[in-house]
């Protein structure tokens, strides 16, 4: 039997953060989220920074990536290597 998780925070829109996951009723991707958690940010923590998101939709943004790890790693990767090329004009 498969079990289907439903995510109430987290949702995939074309045309908004390249179609990646976002937080629902945000422009916020996902990624953000997880690369201030891997800078050692904890939920609270984020909050303060972004005052307009809940715990709750931090939390779940968090269990999304360690549901789609390897989706998120990939997200986070190729937004590195974009910031630094348009950073250094390569």
């Amino acid at each position: 039997m498969t079990i289907e998780v439903k995510r109430p925070y987290i949702t995939q829109i074309e045309g908004v953060a390249g179609g990646k996951p976002i937080i629902t009723g945000t422009r916020t991707p996902v990624r953000s989220i997880v690369a201030y958690h891997q800078m050692g940010n904890a939920p609270e923590e984020i909050q303060a920074k972004l005052p307009y998101l809940t715990l709750a939709q931090i939390h779940d943004a968090l269990s999304f990536y360690y549901d789609h790890r390897e989706e998120i790693d990939a997200d986070l990767d190729a937004n590195r290597e974009e910031y630094v090329r348009q950073a250094t004009g390569l």
